[in-house]
C-alpha cells in the first residue's frame, strides 16, 4: 500500500507533515484539544502527525484525551482500508470480515 503520510522539513516554515487531502499539516493545523466530534478527516490527520512526528504517540493521547488502543486502531484502520476504514459505520463491517477469515 502507499505511505499516505510523508513528513518533511521546511526550514522557512518549521515541521509540517503531509496530511491526508495532500496538503501541508502543521501543529497549529492538527484538531482543537477539546475536539469532542472525531470525523474521519481529524482522526487522518491526528495519526499523520504521529507518524510524521509533529507528535508523539503519548503527546497524541494525552493531548486529545485518547487511549493507546483507540489511536492504534484508527492507525490499524488507515493501514487496512485507506481513510475510509476510519468511518464509525464501516467497523462493524471490517470487524465481521476480520472475523470470518
Amino acid at each position: 500500500m502507499t505511505n499516505l503520510f510523508t513528513s518533511e522539513v521546511n526550514k522557512t516554515a518549521g515541521n509540517f507533515v503531509t496530511g491526508p487531502d495532500g496538503g501541508r499539516l502543521s501543529l497549529d493545523d492538527l484538531p482543537a484539544p477539546d475536539t469532542k466530534r472525531w470525523v474521519i478527516r481529524r482522526k487522518a490527520e491526528v495519526v499523520a502527525a504521529v507518524k510524521g512526528g509533529l507528535l508523539t504517540l503519548d503527546e497524541a493521547c494525552e493531548r486529545y484525551n485518547l487511549t493507546t488502543e483507540e489511536f492504534l486502531s484508527w492507525q490499524r484502520a488507515i493501514s487496512r482500508y485507506g481513510i475510509a476504514g476510519l468511518r464509525a459505520t464501516r467497523t462493524q463491517h471490517y470487524r465481521a470480515a476480520a472475523a470470518r477469515h
